[in-house]
Order: C-alpha cells, then sequence, then structure tokens
C-alpha cells in the first residue's frame, strides 16, 4: 500500500482497504511503541502544525508521534499565523510547503485544509474541519477493533448533533468499512442529505446501512458501540446551548439508552466530554439551565462500558500511522 505524498483530508477520499491499511500500521506502530522498539525512521523532516482551534489530544497526539518518529514540529497557534488574515492560504502553503515536509490543519472550513494541499506541494493533514475529523476515525476504528476484534457488521449508534464533522465522518466511515451506522437525534440534526446518499451509495459496495432515526429504543436496540459528542462545537455562540439542550437532551447518553443494546456495548466519545461539573463550561451550564450532565451521564461516562481513555490514547498511534504512511 503506497500513500506516500497523499494528503489526509477526508475519508471519502479513500478506499476501504487504504484505510484497514492505516488502522492496521496504527496497531504495529501501538505495539512498537507499547514494546520500546525505536521507530525513528523519519529523522530529518520537520511539519508545521496549524491550530486555528485549540486542542489537547490532537495537538499532544501530533507532537509525540512526531518525535517518536524523529521529526521535529513547528507549533502554530491561533495567534501565531497569519493564515487567511495578512496572507492568503494559498500564499502561506506556498511558502510553508518549501520550508515543511508535511502541514496539519485543525481549524474551521474544509475548503481551507483542501486548499492547503492544493497549493503546498507536501502532505496535508485534516486535524479538524466543521465538516470533517478524519484523524479520530482512524483512532476510533482502531479502538473498535481492539474491543470487539472486528469492525464489519458491528452496529453503530452515534447521538446528538449529527450535523457537523463527528457524525459526517463516522457515517462515512461505518459506511466505507461495513459497519450499519445508525445517527439518533432530533431530525433538525441529521447529516446533510447529500452526505446520506453519498454514504449509502458507498454502503452498498461494503454490506454497510446507513439509518437515520429518532427513536432511542430503537436505535439503540442491539447495538455495539454507542457514541456521542459535545452538543456546542467551538466557535458556535453561547446563546446555542439553549437550543440545543431543549432539542437534544432526550438523546442524552444514560443508563436508559443502553439497556437497549447489547450486553457487551461500549460507550465512546471523542472528548473533551461534559459529564460532571468539574469543567468551567459544565459549571456555567449548571448555573444557567441546571444540568449537571449533558450528552452523557457521568455513569456511563465512568462505567465498564466506557472506552473513551482507550480512544484518546489511540489518537496518537493513529496519527503516527498516518504521517508515517504519507511521508516515508
Amino acid at each position: 500500500m503506497n500513500l506516500k505524498g497523499k494528503s489526509f483530508l477526508k475519508l471519502l477520499d479513500f478506499t476501504p482497504e487504504e484505510i484497514l491499511y492505516l488502522v492496521d500500521l496504527a496497531a504495529e506502530l501501538k505495539a512498537k511503541k507499547k514494546s520500546g522498539i525505536v521507530h525513528d525512521e523519519l529523522r530529518g523532516k520537520n511539519i508545521a502544525l496549524i491550530f486555528e482551534k485549540t486542542s489537547t489530544r490532537t495537538r499532544c497526539s501530533f507532537e509525540v508521534a512526531a518525535h517518536d518518529l524523529g521529526m521535529q514540529v513547528t507549533y502554530l497557534d491561533p495567534s501565531a499565523s497569519q493564515i487567511g488574515k495578512k496572507e492568503s492560504i494559498k500564499d502561506t502553503a506556498r511558502v510553508l510547503g518549501r520550508m515543511y515536509d508535511g502541514i496539519e490543519y485543525r481549524g474551521y472550513g474544509q475548503e481551507i485544509v483542501e486548499q492547503l494541499a492544493e497549493y503546498s506541494g507536501v502532505p496535508v493533514w485534516n486535524g479538524l474541519t466543521n465538516e470533517f475529523h478524519p484523524t479520530q476515525m482512524i483512532a476510533d476504528m482502531l479502538t473498535i477493533r481492539e474491543h470487539f476484534g472486528k469492525l464489519k457488521g458491528l452496529k453503530f449508534v452515534y447521538m446528538g448533533d449529527a450535523r457537523y464533522n463527528m457524525g459526517n465522518s463516522l457515517m462515512v466511515t461505518c459506511a466505507k468499512l461495513g459497519l450499519h451506522f445508525v445517527a439518533c437525534t432530533n431530525p433538525k440534526y441529521y447529516p446533510d442529505p447529500a452526505l446520506v446518499e453519498k454514504a449509502k451509495e458507498v454502503a452498498k459496495e461494503t454490506g454497510a446501512t446507513i439509518t437515520l432515526c429518532d427513536s432511542v429504543e430503537e436505535a439503540c436496540k442491539d447495538a455495539d458501540i454507542i457514541y456521542t459528542d459535545v452538543w456546542v462545537s467551538m466557535g458556535e455562540p453561547d446563546e446555542a446551548w439553549k437550543e440545543r439542550i431543549a432539542d437534544l437532551l432526550p438523546y442524552q447518553v444514560n443508563a436508559k439508552a443502553f439497556s437497549y443494546a447489547k450486553p457487551e456495548a461500549r460507550f465512546m466519545h471523542c472528548l473533551p466530554a461534559f459529564h460532571d461539573l468539574e469543567t468551567t463550561v459544565g459549571r456555567e451550564i449548571h448555573e444557567k439551565f441546571g444540568l449537571t450532565e449533558m450528552e452523557v451521564t457521568d455513569e456511563v461516562f465512568e462505567g465498564e462500558r466506557s472506552i473513551v481513555f482507550d480512544e484518546a490514547e489511540n489518537r496518537m498511534h493513529s496519527i503516527k500511522a498516518i504521517m508515517y504512511a504519507t511521508l516515508k
């Protein structure tokens, strides 16, 4: 499998075989790290990390993975880059492409990361845009396979706001790899109809199914995985909370939702999660709306079904695989 020089922007661009290759490679590199086997095969290479939206897991994953591979890293936070402000994305791409072997972008519109890839001349990796979050997908599929021993045929339920990067990416990835994807939410929050149709076309080739459903009982019946994400994303106004809470509280992941699932079902979340009052945002929401938990209850998050920290660790191993495959 040769992915050298290819950008990693969205999983619609990759075949099922290529996606599974990255999952396999992530598992291989994880095993090497756990065994203390040095794998700094990309010594001498330099990468730039552009973060217009901050992140704990994405930044740490890219930096640790790059250092393990022997690479040097330059981190550009929202105040450290002129991208799109004093310098066009096209010009920024052509400058950075002369200095770096690869570029990561985490920020807003998908068109930004696409333009970076078009003009930089080096692999560009999507660390998150409004529309897609592909690096998270390799980590998620690695985590699921570690716990279930397979991917194809599993029932995967996503609860909450399915319109943006996580709902989109999980739907596409399940379609590509033959999982049965269910978006369980208020119909206002279903994924984009055009993307749903595209995913259904892919699913015809892999044996996957794509279902949109507003019944928690129906969606979660015999589920293998129940997944959720925060209801309001970075960059959205605080006023969005009131509407989202009213619309999405019935789709909170809780013990009742899991009562419909298989006994061995697992809970996943890309983090951060609002499952208690130990965050500033959590306390603010509690003061305004009286909630102590939001998209997931603390009981589920901290329970034996939860594999969220395996998932978080696997971000690093999967990002390492993506960089290795596209640079080696």
